[in-house]
């Protein structure tokens, strides 16, 4: 069974945790004045990358607090985990901050 390190709890088993999504996404200042096809990109558009992902999730079954990780979608292996407001890793920084600007 996967292992996945909650920043909170420590390692514990993949089966407590869910997926929230990609992270890093901001929700847009101005949403009233956006057209339906921009919030529609908002919503539902993303990345999908074969490789490095920049993922948010959730110790359902455990702290239940969020957290980001940095997630291989090809093997599925956890490279990096960290609280939400800290910066990542620094050897991930790079990764992390070019998602965010794109």
């Amino acid at each position: 069974m996967l292992q996945i390190n909650c920043p909170f709890c420590g390692t514990r088993a993949e089966i407590e945790f869910t997926c929230g999504g990609e992270g890093g996404i901001v929700r847009p200042l101005n949403a009233e004045a956006m057209s339906d096809t921009e919030w529609g990109d908002y919503v539902f558009m993303r990345k999908n990358p074969k490789g490095l992902q920049h993922e948010q999730w959730r110790h359902a079954s455990g702290c239940g607090r969020w957290f980001n990780a940095l997630r291989h979608t090809v093997s599925y292996r956890f490279e990096a985990t960290w609280k939400i407001g800290e910066h990542p890793p620094a050897e991930f920084a790079a990764i992390v901050n070019e998602g965010a600007a794109q």
